[in-house]
């Protein structure tokens, strides 16, 4: 995931971040995995890589640490309800849908396993695929 945002050209600010430039979470011990840039515009990213969806409880609380540091949230996951989608888009977020919960390379056997023998929805690509960074590439390029 970290090479997809690299490979197209976002700079990392901050890992497991729960302050950006003047502004500090201190409602809770959250924070975001991560803060990228580009292009003058900072996005909060979280990312879930589980087969089941993520908390809704947490989901909403991960936009509001967005919105108090002042920045774009953007959820990674392989799925999420579509409701939750529309409420992100709404509050000019974006989701990124992987569709598979990603593992890493060097366990591509074992997600070969899983997918073919419990009919799971993983993989092991060694790098995320050109489509899906290109779908949030193209979303950021209109929201400048």
């Amino acid at each position: 995931m970290l090479e997809g945002f690299a490979r197209t050209q976002f700079l990392m600010i901050r890992r497991d971040a729960n302050e950006y430039r003047d502004r500090k979470w201190e409602d809770s011990k959250h924070n975001l995995d991560f803060i990228f840039e580009r292009d003058g515009k900072a996005y909060g990213v979280e990312v879930k890589n589980t087969l089941g969806y993520m908390d809704r409880e947490e989901f909403l609380l991960k936009i509001k640490l967005c919105e108090r540091l002042g920045i774009t949230p953007v959820f990674v996951c392989r799925m999420l309800p579509r409701s939750w989608i529309f409420d992100l888009m709404k509050l000019g977020g974006f989701a990124l849908i992987l569709k598979y919960q990603l593992y890493p390379w060097t366990h591509r056997d074992l997600a070969k396993r899983g997918k073919e023998t419990l009919n799971l929805p993983v993989d092991a690509p060694r790098f995320l695929y050109e489509g899906t960074m290109n779908r949030f590439l193209k979303w950021h390029g209109k929201n400048l």
